[in-house]
């Protein structure tokens, strides 16, 4: 899978994207990397675009006032449209069939997991941050954008911390990225159980504090086990 990610703050996603799973997982290519830096050993790439690089004028202008007044800044059309354009046009020499085009922004759908498996199923991505006000809705209404995701009823400074839970939340769904797929298979929110909250877990020591585990899990009998499972599944 093809990630591009197009945000004022590029610099944010380095920590977040070269740690844990997802540094295992992914290769971010930088701002000056091209096609011929991929690893093809691992099931993400991940390109980060500056908006900037699209700003207007000599200080690169990105935002302007809202039209009617009110305060904030709204992200401009003609820097927002020419930046997906042209990471479409990077992109098209891997025959991918052109991105889902994602714009992260409390005005948009909530991500659950249903919508999590969709996205992963996809060959590219290409995830717009949001920042000041939003942007101008004539980028959404002229069909530059695909899908509004929101992670949850507030709001933050930007769309790049929605942008790296989609991230997250997708890599996991990809084949090879957990030590077993089947952890993905069977945890909270997932088909297998019913899109309800996973069951408690427990590892050794048996007793700790005066807290046990369940004897169940400690007698060896699956089905019994399952049953158990299945009735503390939320």
């Amino acid at each position: 899978m093809r990630i591009d990610i197009l945000t004022l703050f590029p610099a944010m996603f380095h920590g977040p994207l070269t740690e844990s799973i997802l540094g295992r997982a992914s290769h971010v290519v930088p701002l000056w990397g091209t096609l011929r830096d991929r690893q093809d050993d691992k099931p993400m790439e991940i390109h980060l675009h500056d908006l900037c690089q699209w700003g207007k004028g000599k200080c690169k202008q990105v935002d302007d006032s809202p039209y009617g007044g009110g305060v904030g800044m709204v992200m401009r059309a003609d820097v927002i449209v020419p930046a997906v354009e042209a990471v479409m046009k990077d992109g098209v020499e891997e025959n991918r069939g052109g991105p889902f085009r994602v714009y992260l922004s409390p005005r948009g759908k909530r991500l659950t997991q249903v919508k999590v498996e969709k996205f992963a199923k996809k060959p590219w991505l290409l995830l717009l941050c949001g920042h000041y006000e939003g942007i101008d809705q004539r980028v959404i209404d002229g069909g530059w954008i695909d899908e509004e995701v929101s992670i949850g009823d507030y709001v933050l400074t930007g769309g790049e911390l929605p942008a790296m839970v989609l991230i997250d939340a997708v890599a996991r769904q990809l084949p090879g990225v957990l030590g077993k797929d089947a952890s993905a298979e069977e945890e909270s929110f997932s088909h297998i159980l019913g899109r309800k909250r996973e069951y408690p877990h427990y590892t050794r020591p048996e007793e700790f504090r005066g807290h046990c585990v369940p004897s169940v899990l400690l007698e060896g009998d699956h089905a019994a086990i399952a049953l158990w499972r299945r009735a503390h599944t939320l």
